[in-house]
C-alpha cells in the first residue's frame, strides 16, 4: 500500500472511532448555583461535575457552608442530573439530594437537604475568568485605625471595633464586609488569632482564605488546609505560621481565578486557580466585582494594616 494510501486508511479509521464516542452529556463543567432558601434570601452553592472512564459522571460540591466534597457517582437521564452525598455540617443525618432539570445552558431544581428541606435553585456555567497579568496602581488602605468607616456587618451581632489601630472581633458574632466591590487585586492583612482561633479573609466574598491555629495539629486543620489555605480547594505547600498569639502577614494576589498567597514571606500557594465559591460566600456570581469579607462567626481575632492594590 503506497503512503498516501496508509494516511487515508488511517483518517478513515480516528474518524470512525470519533463518531463512536458519545458527547458527554450538557451537564459537564462548573456551575455556580443560587438556592433559594424559606425565608426567601439566596444562598449560595457550586457544582462540577466530569466524566470519568467509560462515561461514569463523577463531580465535586460545594454547599452554602462547609467545604468541597467528592460526588462518586451523578446520573444524567431524561435531561436531570441527580446524585446524593452524606451530610457534612447542615442538620440531619439522611444524605443531601440533588436533581436538577437542563433548561437551555442552565440547570434549575431541588437540593433537599438531610432534615428533608427542599430549597429551589437555578444554575448558570461558571465563567473562565482568565485574564492576562496586569498592571498595578498604588495601594490604599482599607482600614482607617479609627473606626468602620467603609465597613458594614452581615449575619449576626456586631462584634468588630477599631482598638488601638486594630481591628478587633471580640467574640463570635457578625461578618466584617467592606462597602467597595473589587475585581483584580492584591491584598495585604496582617492578623492575630488566639490558641485553637479561626477566621477567614473571603476574596471577593466568596473565596475564603482561611485563618486558624494551625500550629496545633488537629482534624479541623488538616481538613481546611490551614492558615493561607484557600479552604478545602487549595493546600499550602507548607505550614509557614507563627501560631497563636502572634502576627501573621498574608499577602494575597488575585486575577481571574488565579491567586498567590504568601504568608509570612513564603510563597505557599503560587498561580493556582480557585475553582469555584468556598463555603461561607455571600454569593456564586463570581464573574462579578465583590467586596473584602473578614470572618467574625467563629470567635475572636484581630486584623490590622489592612491595604489592597489594584489592577489599572
Amino acid at each position: 500500500m503506497r503512503p498516501a494510501s496508509i494516511v487515508a486508511v488511517t483518517a478513515l479509521a480516528v474518524s470512525s472511532l470519533a463518531a463512536q464516542e458519545p458527547a458527554p452529556p450538557p451537564v459537564v463543567g462548573t456551575w455556580d448555583l443560587t438556592l433559594t432558601a424559606r425565608d426567601g434570601r439566596p444562598r449560595p452553592s457550586w457544582l462540577e461535575v466530569h466524566v470519568s472512564g467509560n462515561g461514569v459522571l463523577v463531580g465535586r460540591f460545594v454547599g452554602v457552608v462547609g467545604s468541597v466534597r467528592p460526588i462518586s457517582r451523578l446520573t444524567y437521564a431524561n435531561d436531570t442530573l441527580r446524585f446524593a452525598i452524606p451530610p457534612q455540617w447542615e442538620g440531619g443525618a439522611a444524605d443531601l439530594q440533588f436533581a436538577g432539570v437542563v433548561t437551555g445552558d442552565g440547570l434549575g431544581g431541588t437540593i433537599t437537604d438531610p432534615n428533608g428541606t427542599p430549597y429551589p435553585f437555578t444554575a448558570v456555567r461558571a465563567p473562565a475568568l482568565r485574564r492576562a497579568a496586569p498592571t498595578w496602581a498604588a495601594s490604599l488602605p482599607l482600614f482607617n485605625g479609627k473606626d468602620l468607616t467603609g465597613w458594614h456587618t452581615v449575619g449576626g451581632t456586631n462584634q468588630w471595633s477599631a482598638v488601638n489601630g486594630v481591628l478587633t472581633n471580640a467574640k463570635g458574632g457578625a461578618n466584617l464586609v467592606t462597602d467597595a466591590l473589587y475585581t483584580d487585586f492584591k491584598l495585604h492583612v496582617e492578623v492575630r488569632y488566639p490558641p485553637r482561633g479561626n477566621s477567614g479573609v473571603y476574596l471577593r466574598g466568596r473565596h475564603e482564605v482561611q485563618v486558624e491555629d494551625s500550629v496545633v495539629t488537629n482534624a479541623d486543620a488538616e481538613a481546611t488546609g490551614g492558615l493561607g489555605a484557600i479552604y478545602g480547594f487549595l493546600i499550602p505547600n507548607q505550614n509557614a505560621a507563627k501560631g497563636a498569639g502572634k502576627w501573621e502577614m498574608l499577602d494575597v494576589t488575585l486575577v481571574g481565578r488565579r491567586v498567590t498567597v504568601v504568608l509570612n514571606g513564603k510563597r505557599i500557594i503560587s498561580e493556582q486557580e480557585i475553582p469555584g465559591p468556598t463555603g461561607g460566600a455571600l454569593d456564586s456570581k463570581e464573574g462579578a466585582p465583590g467586596p473584602i469579607m473578614l470572618q467574625g462567626d467563629h470567635g475572636p481575632v484581630e486584623y490590622r494594616n489592612l491595604t489592597i492594590t489594584l489592577a489599572r
